[in-house]
């Protein structure tokens, strides 16, 4: 099992590298250093034992949500800054968390702070604190959709 996991996180890391390198071949001595230490890194640091399985299905679905999620997104902040002034009404609001800590959370409160209009600016335990633009927006029920996909991608309960 630790092979499996160790070569596909050397793969993992080996695309992120080409993915930064625009495909370029001319760095892969460097390259090969790198994605060893990121591997021998990510090994200790979440073992594969405690490792979370993701959902091929899942991934494609919250994809396909996350790129939506940011058209719709750039659309609104173009109106917002293009269009008559707003009446924007910033709060603080909280949100009560039911994913699992660690990576779950992380991604749900990384992606939530993607949205327009919402950052989270505090994690507390089993809630997180959200600066919104303007309370008229879904961002609690914007947020319980995000938690659905993030919790099909990691094949987690809620």
């Amino acid at each position: 099992m630790l092979t499996l996991g160790l070569l596909r996180r050397s793969l993992f890391f080996a695309l992120v590298w080409w993915v930064a390198v625009e495909g370029r071949l001319d760095g892969w001595p460097l390259a090969l250093a790198g994605i060893g230490a990121a591997t021998a890194a990510s090994l200790r640091l979440v073992p594969p034992a405690r490792a979370l399985r993701l959902s091929p299905a899942g991934l494609a679905v919250f994809l396909g949500y996350f790129i939506r999620q940011s058209l719709l997104g750039g659309i609104q902040v173009a109106w917002l800054a293009l269009g008559p002034r707003p009446a924007l009404r910033p709060a603080l609001i909280e949100l009560p968390l039911d994913l699992p800590p660690g990576l779950p959370r992380l991604l749900f409160t990384a992606t939530l702070g993607l949205m327009p209009g919402s950052l989270g600016v505090r994690l507390d335990q089993d809630r997180l604190q959200v600066h919104v633009l303007d309370t008229d927006l879904p961002v609690a029920r914007e947020a319980k959709v995000l938690a659905g996909h993030i919790a099909r991608l990691f094949q987690v309960s809620r």
